[in-house]
């Protein structure tokens, strides 16, 4: 296996570039592309849930499209979504305490 060069992780670099240029005011987030999945951008949000549905806006998400689930014992939402733009496979993460019950910190 040859080693990934940045040639191989074009699509996903082409599509921040778009969105840099197009949606400058996008909340930054965790940004990632890699090249174990060389066609995807990994946007990830934490304690965000309002940028995470400015993205999901930006990249015409459909709401039904965004699948939530818990993690650390009912403590965090995380909500998902994917899609394709600008020739990259796009998946976006966000994360959020769930309120406590007894008003204490998630």
């Amino acid at each position: 296996m040859s080693t990934p060069t940045l040639a191989d992780i074009s699509a996903p670099l082409l599509a921040l570039r778009v969105l840099l240029s197009e949606h400058a005011a996008l909340p930054a987030g965790m940004i990632h592309v890699h090249a174990v999945f060389p066609g995807q951008l990994d946007v990830s949000l934490h304690d965000d849930l309002a940028g995470f549905e400015t993205w999901r806006t930006v990249l015409g998400i459909s709401p039904e499209l965004v699948t939530c689930r818990t993690q650390s014992d009912g403590r965090t939402w995380v909500l998902k979504a994917g899609t394709d733009y600008a020739g990259a496979r796009i998946e976006l993460t966000g994360y959020a305490d769930i309120p406590q019950p007894d008003g204490g910190a998630a």
